[in-house]
């Protein structure tokens, strides 16, 4: 079996765990390192999620490093309100073992990038692409090298969920997001028109909780978390699953399906900060960007319950 390299750039976050523990159980992928960026609450917090997260699944071979604590040019925002004040819903926190590395996010996405064939190694964006975006600026030879970056971001025809036309980690920090759209990166985007059909249901949280391991458990717990504060915030009866669709597309792109684009982000209008402008009249031959516009639902939960069973 031929593994794909991936470095997953994330916020643990309840949505982001879902997304590491997947990608944990599942095989195929070569995780060459967890890169954690401040975003859905504070860097110390992302940073210790995601080693919480790597020990539950006993998963200490995969290395963390700790990224960069505040957005290009904004201040920082976090939405702890959805996520929990320490990030993992209800979920009981502590102090892991293993610590983070030595070094920073971008350079290890350099490096590890950099020290492959081009194309070798994929990276999964779950949250605010600041870490990327500095990566970029570090060594421009990755936007030919990157393959692919796929990210959970944006929104347009579902509007936007922090404000009427922005998605939460494009608006919290638009600067890094329009420069790597710019920069001539292989995007997959999955914003919210994609992530919005991936809801949570009774069901399909049942069938992840019918699986062994505490894994399956503590993903469960993290489901109806979101599945309470989604009910008690927004009104909707199933959360919908955001992050972990980075993983699952890399995984079964045949669940997804996309559409080639030319993507920018919006920076200078207070109004429309983080808008996602979403062009489709390109040609599609010569396209780096791919908007996913419809998910199967069931397959995606299917995956994700099935490779969590071969959890601890």
């Amino acid at each position: 079996m031929t593994r794909r390299g991936l470095i997953i750039d994330c916020d643990p976050g309840v949505d982001d765990a879902v997304g590491l523990l997947l990608a944990f159980g599942s095989p195929e992928l070569d995780l060459l390192a967890i890169t954690t960026v401040a975003g859905n609450v504070s860097l110390e917090r992302t940073t210790r999620n995601a080693r919480i997260l790597r020990q539950i699944a006993g998963r200490e071979d995969v290395p963390v490093f700790a990224g960069v604590d505040r957005p290009l040019r904004r201040p920082r925002a976090e939405a702890a309100e959805f996520h929990g004040a320490e990030g993992l819903g209800g979920l009981e926190t502590f102090e892991p073992d293993a610590p983070a590395e030595p070094g920073g996010a971008v350079e290890a996405i350099v490096e590890r990038v950099i020290a492959r064939p081009p194309g070798a190694v994929a990276v999964a964006v779950m949250g605010p692409m600041t870490n990327l975006a500095l990566a970029l600026r570090a060594e421009p030879r990755l936007a030919e090298r990157l393959g692919p970056v796929v990210v959970m971001g944006g929104a347009r025809s579902e509007g936007g969920n922090i404000t009427p036309s922005a998605e939460f980690n494009i608006w919290a920090d638009p600067e890094a997001a329009a420069e790597v759209f710019a920069a001539g990166c292989r995007v997959t985007a999955l914003g919210l028109d994609a992530t919005h059909q991936v809801r949570g249901t009774g069901a399909r949280i049942a069938a992840i909780e019918a699986q062994p391991g505490n894994c399956a458990q503590t993903t469960a717990s993290l489901l109806r978390f979101s599945q309470d504060v989604e009910r008690r915030i927004v009104g909707w009866e199933w959360a919908p699953l955001h992050d972990p669709c980075t993983v699952a597309w890399l995984l079964r792109p045949d669940l997804f399906r996309a559409v080639p684009c030319r993507i920018a982000v919006e920076t200078e209008s207070d109004l429309t900060r983080g808008h996602t402008a979403v062009e489709f009249r390109v040609e599609a031959s010569a396209a780096c960007h791919h908007w996913v516009v419809e998910a199967n639902a069931a397959g995606v939960f299917d995956l994700i319950a099935q490779r969590l069973g071969t959890l601890p």
